[in-house]
């Protein structure tokens, strides 16, 4: 039963992220760890499909190896903060609401800054 929740769970979040690519606001990377911590527990298959896949097994080896993200990565994640930003300010008339996600936007840009950049990529 374990794994079988495992597998629905790593499914799920694997929509997330492939989800996340496209819809402002909503992260992608943190859904595709937990992804991969599902599906290492839940499906084998899966587990190698991922580290095995062009674009997201990189960003899942370099983060488990040296905790790194690449700079395009920051860059592109950077990028969509402030598109999403951008959108709320537009969309949202609260003041307060924009002020609380502009905090959670910067902090998320600090931490993915001060990520060091993998090893293969200096």
């Amino acid at each position: 039963m374990r794994r079988f929740l495992a597998l629905i769970l790593a499914y799920l979040f694997l929509a997330l992220a492939l989800v996340g690519i496209l819809v402002p606001g909503l992260p992608t990377v943190p859904f595709l760890l937990l992804t991969a911590w599902f599906a290492a527990k839940g499906s084998e298959r899966l587990h190698r499909w991922l580290y095995a896949h062009p674009h997201l097994g990189k960003l899942l080896i370099d983060w488990e190896q040296q905790g790194a993200i690449s700079r395009g990565a920051k860059l592109l994640a950077i990028i969509m903060l402030v598109v999403s930003w951008t959108i709320l300010y537009h969309r949202l008339e609260s003041t307060w609401v924009l002020a609380g996600i502009a905090l959670l936007f910067v902090t998320v840009a600090g931490y993915l800054v001060s990520r060091p950049e993998p090893d293969s990529d200096k």
